[in-house]
């Protein structure tokens, strides 16, 4: 999705943990940070049927990414890697996520191209929340 922003806003808001309440919509209840360590933020997510998990978050804004990956419980996840990419265009950035994951044998409840699907059009709508707050975001900065 393209955010009319500069890099640093769209990667700092984006990366902002404590954010992703605001960010992903109705998708966290909560969203909190275990521990920050050079680069790597530890941090819990719950979602709004109260499960919660671990995950880890590398953040190279040098090289504009960021890497996750899901670490505690694993399940329905047999692996979770997500890869966030910022590219600085004319007006703002563009920014793309690419998750990769298999689900676990023992979870039956939906096939792997279900997730696939509710993975995808989650993330459209999210992307388009990401959007407007990163953007109204950036246009208070330029007002001040």
């Amino acid at each position: 999705i393209f955010i009319k922003a500069p890099f640093k806003n769209t990667f700092d808001i984006s990366n902002h943990i404590e954010r992703w309440t605001e960010l992903f919509g109705d998708e966290y209840v909560s969203a909190e940070v275990l521990s920050r360590e050079g680069n790597e933020i530890t941090f819990r997510l719950t979602d709004d049927e109260n499960k919660s998990w671990v995950s880890k978050r590398w953040l190279h804004p040098e090289q504009k990414y960021a890497y996750a990956s899901r670490h505690d419980p694993m399940f329905p996840f047999k692996y979770m890697k997500i890869i966030w990419l910022y590219h600085e265009q004319d007006g703002g950035t563009l920014m793309t996520w690419i998750q990769d994951f298999e689900m676990d044998p023992g979870f039956t409840k939906f096939s792997e191209e279900q997730i696939e699907g509710f993975i995808n059009e989650h993330s459209v709508h999210n992307m388009k929340i990401f959007k407007k707050v990163i953007e109204e975001d950036a246009a208070e900065v330029t007002k001040k």
